[in-house]
């Protein structure tokens, strides 16, 4: 799966963008602390990062320099500063992408799956989500267990994987609910039900049990 860093002190705007990618399927990180960017990213191993470069406690052409001593991580720059100067530091200095604010949502999309492929051409293992064995193809909208595997729908899809990346916490119906309707998916909550009782049969038919856990009153967990 696709993990993005996200370097913005706009906390704001660093959910918004948070929120968007997490809705089309990548993984995120919002870092708080930008005294240790440097140290995140050899930690965490993002496979990309979105930079701004007005920073409270830091310049982020300063970050990106100290980013690319020991990391080839795709880079995309996100600032509100459109000088050509500005742009030029940033490509200089090691960047792969400069977009100024405020941007298109669809074109930061496509800027980001455009590095992505140019920069993981042969790495299939970024669509896919793995835990506690059970691994969820988010191209292929199957899971697989043991070598067994199953078809999912597209709602079945979207509810594994949102599932998936709050794993060990529990999600509540409602926020399932809010983030299909923010996929352009609409369901009630007599659909919803269906979907995960769905959901765990396929995935004990495939040999793994108890994967998704109710907690009465507060949602699921896995």
């Amino acid at each position: 799966m696709i993990t993005i860093m996200i370097i913005d002190d706009n906390e704001q705007l660093q959910n918004e963008i948070g929120n968007l990618l997490t809705i089309n399927g990548y993984s995120v990180l919002k870092p708080k602390d930008f005294d240790k960017i440097p140290k995140m990213v050899k930690d965490d191993s993002p496979d990309l990062v979105l930079l701004d470069i007005n920073l409270a406690s830091d310049d982020g052409f300063k970050l990106c320099t100290e980013i690319r001593s020991f990391s080839k991580v795709p880079i995309i720059f996100i600032t509100s500063r459109n000088t050509n100067i500005d742009e030029l530091m940033a490509i200089t200095l090691g960047g792969d992408d400069y977009i100024t604010k405020p941007y298109n949502t669809q074109i930061l999309l496509a800027r980001i799956n455009a590095l992505i492929k140019r920069a993981y051409p042969n790495d299939s293992n970024l669509d896919i989500i793995e835990y506690n064995g059970l691994k969820l193809n988010i191209l292929s909208s199957t899971i697989e267990y043991k070598g067994n595997s199953k078809e999912l729908t597209k709602n079945e899809m979207k509810i594994l994987y949102y599932l998936l990346i709050n794993k060990e916490k529990i999600v509540s119906r409602v926020e399932i609910m809010e983030y299909l309707w923010d996929s352009s998916m609409f369901v009630n909550d007599n659909t919803l039900t269906v979907n995960i009782t769905r959901i765990r049969n396929k995935i004990e038919e495939i040999g793994l049990k108890d994967f998704i856990k109710t907690k009465r009153g507060q949602g699921y967990i896995i």
